[in-house]
């Protein structure tokens, strides 16, 4: 990396914010590569597994979206470990994220892009940068991405450090949304319909994909007992 360009975003990282030191993250990230938003995703597995920060209301319904649906830039991003590019959502040459896409055009979203993030082989998770009109990122911006997606690595890999095994770093921590509410949702779904965690978590993400619904807005209704598994599938979702 140019070392100019690191010690540019460094510097912007390094002043003194009231911010939570996750979501000025992010704000760099949106501030040096010009976007009207972003957001930082960690993903196992090539799933998402919860959103470490996020600018606004967007950037934060597109971290949801994907969350819920499995698809879109961060996912791709991961999957792929390269850039991905989307410049105009509402009119892509190619459909790669259907239920994603149209979500997230009418949040406001018109363009969208994911880089990997990574620190010597250790998959991370994904930048998401999204601008509320279309077109491609400049070379500059391309430029300034691959850094701060470098630098965001980096730097959750500082804040988890000194963590106890197993769990998180003060800052990831208060900064963080982990979806503890869709992980607990998924244990009660579990016992109801008698199958695995990781079965439960995707029929809850199925039932709030085919209700147009958020998973954490589901996982609620389960937390808070106004939706129950069994009954809706019944021995069907036993299977």
């Amino acid at each position: 990396m140019p070392d100019d360009r690191v010690l540019r975003i460094l510097a912007r990282l390094a002043v003194d914010h009231s911010d939570e030191t996750t979501t000025r993250l992010c704000v760099v990230c949106a501030e040096v590569t010009e976007m009207t938003g972003a957001g930082i995703m960690l993903l196992a597995d090539d799933r998402p597994q919860g959103s470490v920060c996020t600018t606004n209301d967007v950037s934060a319904l597109i971290e949801e979206l994907q969350y819920t649906l499995g698809e879109g830039p961060c996912v791709d991003a991961h999957r792929q470990q390269a850039p991905i590019a989307e410049p105009d959502l509402a009119d892509p040459s190619v459909t790669r994220w259907a239920a994603f896409s149209r979500s997230a055009v009418e949040a406001g979203a018109r363009a969208v892009f994911g880089f990997p993030i990574h620190v010597d082989g250790a998959r991370l998770g994904a930048l998401n940068l999204y601008r509320d009109r279309p077109g491609p990122l400049t070379d500059e911006q391309q430029a300034d991405a691959l850094v701060v997606a470098d630098v965001a690595a980096r730097s959750i890999i500082k804040m988890q450090v000194d963590a106890a095994p197993g769990s998180l770093g003060r800052d990831l921590e208060s900064g963080s949304d982990f979806r503890f509410v869709v992980h607990q949702a998924a244990g009660m779904v579990a016992v109801q319909l008698g199958v695995p965690v990781a079965d439960a978590l995707l029929h809850l993400r199925a039932h709030a994909f085919s209700t147009e619904r958020l998973a954490a807005d589901v996982a609620r209704d389960v937390v808070e007992r106004r939706l129950r598994f069994d009954d809706l599938y019944g021995a069907q979702g036993r299977r």
